[in-house]
């Protein structure tokens, strides 16, 4: 999977998504700093899923209308040890990973949330 990894990441969520072989670009080493109309830019020229735990990006997809048909997953899990994080996000994201293009996808706790980004056609 090909993913762009915010720089609010845990290292060692990137890390574990390389070893599993996944096409990983996180912010912190190539690009930190840029701002997130930026970030989205380059994850959609790329072909790559967003992966944050920055609430802004749902802002800028849904209420600004820009595009994001890349993808864009939101860890949403609180203040938890990088161990905990990538216990949790791995799994989700290895466990269907062609639901995540096209949609702003929240991963809690307890629960993941998928929801199609504007503009987005689906199946109804």
């Amino acid at each position: 999977m090909k993913l762009m990894a915010n720089e609010n990441i845990p290292r060692l969520l990137v890390a574990r998504l390389r070893e599993r072989g996944h096409d990983v670009r996180w912010l912190r080493e190539e690009m930190s700093g840029i701002g997130d109309p930026q970030v989205l830019d380059v994850a959609r020229a790329e072909g790559r899923v967003l992966l944050t735990s920055d609430k802004d990006f749902g802002e800028l997809a849904f209420r600004h209308g820009l595009p994001a048909t890349c993808g864009i997953v939101l860890c949403r899990l609180g203040s938890r040890s990088q161990s905990e994080f990538a216990e949790r996000v791995l799994p989700v994201l290895e466990a269907d990973e062609s639901r995540w293009i096209g949609h702003f996808s929240i991963i809690g706790p307890r629960r993941v949330r998928v929801v199609p980004l504007p503009g987005i056609k689906t199946d109804a």
